[in-house]
């Protein structure tokens, strides 16, 4: 059975165990513009998609990642060879600064290419895309198998309010209880060097955060949260049949701490810092950055679980533009997020493409933004505080005064 057939008859055989969700939904969202759910089926965005999109290959994978290996290499030969020699201090400090900055972005892109193989969309070969997969993310101390677990359920409940995994928005109650408030007229509209703070916390150590501790995933009642983390083989975020992948994910990470220990022995404190722990940290930072604005926007909805169906949930991302970082680094992963999350086993060199389809089928629910990213953050972090329900549809609210006042109850 083709890779098409295949993805359309479980994801047919998925939406079958629930029931029809109501149509011709609408909702406030956060702009005030009316917003209309999507009606159209899983199978009406598939049968749109080319037949040889969904072909992967291994050896173009394999390409992609020596050829980022390369410039890193590249980068590296240069750095260590010219940098030294130029005399002035702070010019020299802001070259060190470009380097690692540029290294990050190619650190970037081997993530994405490890998240890949994550989805099986690197190579028809399982234990090819479990090896690089491995490598790679254990290179960047992110647990490879774990985070493939934990991002599988987010795919497969993306913008169910109750079972996405990722950046779940607070409801208006946890948003009070939070507060320790009753009411949202006791709470005043929160400065912008409080966002600010809020924003550099979540850039700074957001996705080591969501690790250890599944911030922003849903709840687990009567669990520690340090219990709910992606090292623990008995997170309640795992099935059983996960416990020794999550130990070998575990393994990655402990024999990747044992190489730069021996790297900072070998060649010292300094190559460890610049060539790996601060890309490893702008990794980080880029990965919160690209998935919060990939799943965080005013017109965004999040659905209440009766009116959720995967291609609902799928629509609930956007697409943004990144220039040519975006596009031949991190190898497309902003500008074709929303194909992304409707079939997530096309590799990322066949997305733009696919995306041409399916937009003829989404129409109006295909959302895009070629808005300034950072412009992007700055907004969606003061329009997008908590959610509101409406018909079983969950929109955006906040208390700074942008857009629709939200129910005070």
């Amino acid at each position: 059975m083709s890779s098409v057939a295949t993805e359309t008859v479980t994801l047919n055989q998925r939406s079958r165990k629930k029931p029809a969700v109501t149509t011709n939904l609408t909702a406030i969202d956060t702009f005030g513009n009316v917003f209309k759910a999507p009606d159209y089926t899983i199978s009406s965005i598939l049968s749109a998609i080319p037949k040889h999109c969904f072909e992967r290959k291994w050896y173009l994978g394999l390409y992609y990642v020596f050829r980022d290996i390369f410039w890193c290499v590249v980068f590296g030969y240069l750095s260590k060879t010219y940098i030294p020699l130029v005399s002035n201090y702070y010019v020299r400090g802001l070259l060190w600064a470009i380097y690692t900055n540029i290294i990050g972005c190619f650190y970037v892109g081997l993530w994405i290419l490890a998240h890949e193989c994550g989805h099986r969309a690197f190579s028809d070969y399982e234990w090819l895309d479990s090896t690089v997969g491995w490598i790679l993310h254990s290179y960047l101390y992110v647990p490879f198998f774990s985070w493939k677990f934990s991002h599988r359920k987010h795919h497969k409940y993306t913008g169910n309010l109750h079972k996405d995994m990722v950046f779940v928005p607070k409801t208006k109650e946890k948003f009070l209880e939070k507060h320790e408030v009753s009411h949202l007229k006791e709470l005043t509209e929160e400065t912008p060097i409080v966002t600010l703070y809020n924003l550099v916390i979540q850039q700074v150590i957001g996705f080591q955060l969501y690790l250890v501790s599944d911030v922003t995933g849903q709840p687990y009642p009567g669990v520690s949260k340090w219990k709910v983390n992606h090292y623990n083989p008995n997170s309640p975020v795992f099935d059983k049949k996960d416990y020794w992948f999550i130990v070998l994910s575990d393994i990655g990470i402990i024999s990747q701490s044992i190489i730069v220990y021996l790297w900072g022995k070998n060649y010292g404190v300094w190559s460890v810092v610049i060539d790996w722990f601060i890309p490893y940290m702008l990794v980080h930072h880029w990965i919160v950055f690209l998935t919060y604005l990939q799943h965080t926007d005013p017109t965004m909805p999040h659905y209440d679980n009766d009116e959720w169906n995967f291609a609902r949930g799928a629509a609930a991302t956007i697409d943004r533009e990144f220039g040519f970082i975006g596009q031949h680094i991190f190898h497309d992963i902003i500008e074709t997020h929303v194909l992304h999350h409707y079939c997530s086993r096309i590799p990322f060199y066949n997305a733009r493409e696919a995306t041409v389809e399916i937009k003829k089928v989404m129409g109006e629910h295909y959302r895009h933004s070629d808005e300034n990213m950072w412009i992007s953050l700055w907004k969606t972090s003061r329009y997008c505080q908590f959610v509101e329900n409406d018909k079983g549809i969950n929109m955006y609210r906040n208390v700074n005064g942008l857009g629709p006042k939200p129910i005070d109850d």
